[in-house]
């Protein structure tokens, strides 16, 4: 044994609260939206599947109960939220941009709970924003989040080519509305969920990066005509790659987070659905860095081990990376979380790493192995 002292942030501190709980059932392998109600986890797949929700038993991890709604068409489902007598479902994924037929699915909850077969009422939408719906490949009007918010649902925006998403405010009445812009926010990522926790009073927003690292917003004081006015908190997820999909609060503190199948031929990726538990409480406020004591056991002779030394060049690092896993990815952060350098696995040519262009400060070097993460933190000066 011996000790080591290292330098965390936050918000790598902050990612040991999440743990996988188990694979989801095949049905729901494209699991898009979460809600938990009477103690079961809803959840409904996307694009092209049947319009159906899938109750989950979380000790199991079985189907229980499946329920259709007879009068609606899963275009494109991406979010499900709920309020106490409803369960609304957004059919508002629009990658290109293009839809004119956007819609919520508004199910009572009294009628989910006496029948296998449900009618829905429609809240169809347009954004008072939106002016142009030509193809033009990704678009910024895609649309994967959904919550309830006092008598009210917020849809946030998935933006493909500006990286940030904006928040808008709908009606929950049935019918034609204009959904109203109340709030942007540059989240540097893809938003894929959300849920407004009225125990903790907090928004948690979902999302990943363009290489499928996923992580959390913690998005305080929130109001009805301005979403992003309050402090926020982004923390990155530690369980890898992973197509996070859905959220949905159970307690003041703890929230069940779901991923997509994904599979990718190059590179050679293959992620299975899965369900996690996260908690977010007072363990996440930490300080910016502090210096904490830490007992490492001896390695094991398969154990992954990172170290850093000074490169020969002034403005340079260098590494030595021992693993038996195949290296997927190489990626190096700032203190505030944002990803400022990535290399496919393929691309590493060299262990040594140019930081001519970099500003003075502390930054995370970082590779995502199959089944794990590394990183280890340097200066440069």
């Amino acid at each position: 044994m011996y000790c080591i002292f290292l330098l965390l942030p936050s918000f790598l501190l902050a990612q040991e609260n999440i743990g996988e709980i188990g694979a989801l059932p095949a049905e729901v392998s494209e699991t898009s939206g979460l809600i938990f109600y009477k103690d079961k986890l809803i959840t409904h797949n996307d694009s092209g599947n049947a319009p159906e929700l899938f109750e989950i038993d979380t000790v199991s991890m079985q189907v229980v109960r499946k329920v259709t709604i007879t009068n609606a068409e899963n275009i494109d489902w991406e979010d499900m939220t709920q309020d106490d007598t409803h369960i609304y479902i957004g059919d508002f994924g629009n990658y290109k941009g293009t839809r004119e037929d956007l819609t919520i699915y508004k199910i009572s909850k009294q009628e989910y709970d006496q029948s296998e077969i449900v009618t829905a009422e429609k809240i169809d939408f347009s954004y008072e924003d939106q002016n142009e719906f030509t193809d033009n490949g990704r678009s910024n009007w895609d649309a994967e989040a959904l919550f309830s918010f006092n008598d009210q649902l917020v849809i946030l925006t998935k933006q493909w080519l500006d990286g940030g998403t904006v928040a808008y405010s709908l009606e929950k009445t049935p019918g034609i509305h204009l959904a109203k812009n109340i709030g942007y926010y540059p989240v540097n990522g893809l938003v894929t969920g959300a849920t407004y926790n009225p125990l903790s009073t907090d928004l948690v927003v979902l999302g990943h990066s363009n290489i499928l690292v996923p992580f959390v917003l913690k998005v305080e004081g929130i109001s009805e005509t301005s979403i992003f006015e309050g402090n926020i908190e982004k923390i990155p997820l530690d369980v890898g790659f992973a197509q996070t999909e859905g959220i949905t609060y159970v307690k003041e503190d703890r929230y069940l987070i779901s991923s997509e199948y994904f599979t990718r031929n190059i590179p050679s990726i293959t992620l299975n659905s899965l369900l996690y538990g996260f908690q977010l409480g007072n363990d996440n406020e930490v300080e910016e860095e502090v210096n904490e004591e830490e007992v490492i056991p001896e390695p094991e002779e398969n154990e992954n081990k990172l170290i850093l030394f000074s490169g020969n060049e002034p403005n340079s690092v260098e590494y030595e990376l021992t693993t038996k896993n195949t290296v997927l990815a190489q990626a190096i952060f700032d203190t505030s979380g944002r990803m400022v350098k990535f290399r496919l696995g393929s691309e590493i040519e060299s262990d040594e790493i140019d930081l001519t262009t970099f500003k003075s400060g502390l930054y995370y070097l970082s590779f995502y192995l199959e089944g794990s993460i590394i990183s280890k933190s340097f200066v440069r000066r």
